[in-house]
């Protein structure tokens, strides 16, 4: 759906007038920071496929630091892989890889290992891979990136489950005027994590893995 059938949804579940742009007057503009703030809190929920994807990370010989582009900061990670070498990146520590660097003579080859040091001029998420790469790699992290901060645009399109997003967003509306029509903000609350819950273990069915643990 888009950023305006969002607001319009929520609208008409507290019977005022559809709008034409979220902008139209001040309490659809209200009711839009309020399907963000929504959105936001879905989005932070699970790891949702409609997020997941990959970066990618071409190396260069001598350079041992990368941006993951788009990341924004964002990104959370589920594994990294050295494709061109056909391995899986371990994971070292901050303080483990300042040694390698420092306080020894840094070993060039295929890529290891992989750490992270901070965010690029662009808001990036920074990597930094060891041995120092001695050829050009292709590194693929792969994982969930949450969707732009805010939607803006009338047309901007939400890419997770949307009824637990116009449900929130309803829940806070109520909340923000107080009870409407015998419906009290915490009965629609309820009914947002209900519909929350669902769209969760809906997704889920895609990536057992994640959900069941078993004991070996």
């Amino acid at each position: 759906m888009t950023y305006l059938q969002l607001v319009n949804a929520v609208l008409r579940r507290l019977r005022e007038k559809e709008r034409t742009t979220v902008s139209e007057t001040t309490y659809s503009t209200l009711i839009g920071d309020l399907v963000n703030d929504a959105k936001h809190e879905v989005e932070n929920a699970w790891d949702w496929s409609a997020l997941r994807t990959t970066l990618t990370a071409n190396t260069v010989a001598g350079t041992f630091s990368y941006s993951l582009t788009r990341s924004e900061n964002k990104f959370k990670l589920f594994n990294a892989l050295n494709e061109t070498s056909g391995m899986e990146l371990r994971y070292a520590e901050a303080e483990w890889m300042t040694r390698q660097f420092i306080l020894a003579t840094p070993n060039t080859g295929s890529p290891e290992f992989y750490s992270y040091n901070g965010v690029d001029g662009n808001g990036d998420t920074l990597v930094e891979v060891y041995p120092v790469p001695d050829d050009a790699y292709t590194l693929r992290f792969n994982g969930t990136l949450r969707n732009t901060d805010t939607l803006v645009n009338d047309t901007d399109e939400l890419m997770i489950p949307t009824q637990p997003v116009i449900l929130l967003a309803w829940a806070k509306a109520i909340e923000e005027r107080g009870e409407d029509a015998g419906v009290m903000s915490g009965s629609a609350y309820m009914t947002a994590q209900r519909s929350l819950s669902d769209a969760v273990a809906l997704d889920a069915i895609k990536h057992p893995e994640e959900t069941i643990w078993t004991v070996a």
